[in-house]
């Protein structure tokens, strides 16, 4: 059981004091380790997962053995949320990037909270939202914005949800986000390096100046960032806090 002093994780954080009671019992703090495989693309959904810590891709792999990343989860959202919507098989695979921690709960039992509970169907509504824009602007990213400008992206994406500027990520981790080659990566990390967006990089610690970096990303990381905090701002009637802090 965990008490609601001890979330960290917005979206629990948003649920109203009788509503969390109604889950605690079936919460439990796991940890999130380094390239942790949560969920692969095809399985059906057991638990979902409340990052506290930590940073999460989800992965689309295709026929050929190419991936690509589609969303970072941290601290705002979840992992295997969209399940309470309908038994379906996994899309994704979810990979854990950066280690931490997080709140797990039966898929099933939150699905019975979902059924019967108003505000936690507020909260997943939230999250949904949440999770579409980031999708669409996904898109078009990747679509439309040169390969260096992503990956200044992505790296700020992992940096923001951990608030720490050494991130653990290697070359393949961002070969596989970005779907591209390993050697495209070490190409685009020696011109941020040449640039001070990458202050060093060694033995899978890349730290990153945000600053520089912002300057390096494309439009879409700032889009990105105002659209999830106005979505999450919207906050739950009778919650503990809003969402946004």
């Amino acid at each position: 059981m965990i008490s609601p002093g001890r979330i960290r994780n917005r979206l629990l954080a948003a649920v109203p004091p009788a509503d969390f009671a109604s889950i605690a019992s079936d919460l439990e703090t796991v940890a999130l380790d380094q390239d942790a495989v949560l969920s692969r693309t095809g399985d059906r959904l057991e638990h979902i997962l409340f990052p506290d810590s930590g940073a999460v891709s989800l992965m689309v792999n295709m026929a050929s053995g190419q991936t690509v990343a589609t969303a970072a989860v941290g601290r705002e959202g979840a992992v295997g949320m969209l399940s309470v919507l309908g038994p379906s098989p996994s899309a994704i695979t979810a990979i854990v990037r950066v280690t931490g921690t997080a709140s797990r709960i039966p898929a099933s039992r939150f699905h019975a909270a979902f059924n019967r509970s108003p505000a936690i169907r507020q909260v997943v509504q939230l999250h949904v939202r949440a999770m579409l824009a980031q999708f669409q602007l996904g898109v078009a990213c990747n679509a439309l914005h040169p390969v260096q400008a992503r990956i200044a992206r992505w790296l700020l994406q992992f940096r923001n949800r951990t608030d720490h500027d050494v991130l653990p990520l290697t070359q393949e981790a961002l070969s596989q986000i970005l779907g591209v080659r390993r050697t495209t990566v070490t190409l685009l990390m020696r011109s941020l390096r040449a640039s001070g967006a990458i202050r060093s990089e060694r033995r899978g610690q890349i730290e990153v100046d945000p600053m520089r970096l912002a300057a390096a990303a494309c439009e879409c990381h700032g889009t990105m960032s105002s659209e999830l905090e106005e979505i999450l701002s919207i906050g739950v009637p009778g919650s503990r806090v809003p969402v946004a802090t």
